[in-house]
């Protein structure tokens, strides 16, 4: 493990593996750097790989009060650890971290993304107050319940399967994390694709998509990839929002590399 200060002095934790032209990679929500360790591995044959955690997670420190900007921050100093410019990967709403990133000015030669869950405007929307609710929650210790308010309200799964994810070993993982969806819930906003950040977003994009668990993920993928100025969408057939690396890092090898 390494570290590096961003520019407020917060420490930020990252694994570098492999050699080559450097890729950072950027977690989505409710996990750490370690969600990302399968791409990494798979990475680090031909790049070399830089894995952070993002503020307030795993091994990073979380220097109060939350910005948005304070992340953008984060990965720039990632990417000067790797020489200063660097692909970039995001999933999910680390995905749309590393899409405000690129757009900001952040030193990205490409930028990768896989699922930025964006809601098609016929579909209902996540609740406009979730940022206070998790904020209350969590000033109450409420930690397991502003988890569980993640899992049914903004991801749809039913109760029971709640119920039954509270009693296994790695819920107390997660409560630990708990704090860091106010953060996510900031960077999605509405939920909206955010077309006219996307416009001023020059680097080569692609936008990755499966569908098997969200089929509407593939539709929102398409038009966002429509509003990057230099945007592709690429499709993995039977793949759900934890996509499998060993499918996912071809694409990323192949557009990385190109």
């Amino acid at each position: 493990m390494e570290t590096v200060t961003s520019k407020d002095g917060t420490t930020i934790a990252f694994d570098r593996m492999g050699q080559g032209p450097p890729v950072v990679l950027v977690c989505g929500g409710s996990v750490d750097r370690m969600a990302n360790a399968g791409v990494a591995q798979h990475l680090a044959a031909d790049f070399s790989v830089l894995n952070y955690d993002r503020r307030g997670r795993g091994d990073s420190g979380d220097t109060l009060p939350y910005a948005i900007e304070r992340e953008v921050e984060d990965i720039e100093a990632v990417i000067d650890a790797a020489g200063g410019s660097a692909c970039l990967w995001g999933s999910s709403s680390g995905a749309v971290l590393a899409l405000i990133a690129a757009e900001s000015g952040v030193p990205v030669t490409k930028l990768a993304l896989w699922e930025p869950p964006f809601v098609p405007e016929e579909l209902p929307r996540p609740p406009k107050d979730q940022v206070s609710q998790y904020e209350t929650m969590i000033a109450e210790g409420r930690r397991g319940d502003a988890v569980e308010y993640f899992m049914t309200k903004i991801i749809g799964m039913p109760a029971e399967v709640v119920a039954g994810a509270r009693t296994q070993p790695w819920w107390a993982a997660t409560e630990g994390l708990a704090h860091t969806l106010a953060y996510d819930a900031r960077i999605m906003g509405d939920y909206t694709i955010p077309t006219d950040r996307a416009s001023s977003v020059k680097v080569p994009t692609i936008v990755i998509a499966g569908g098997a668990d969200f089929p509407w993920m593939r539709q929102t993928a398409q038009a966002l990839a429509d509003a990057l100025p230099d945007g592709t969408v690429r499709f993995l057939e039977g793949q759900g929002h934890d996509v499998d690396p060993a499918v996912l890092a071809p694409v990323l090898k192949e557009f990385f590399n190109a």
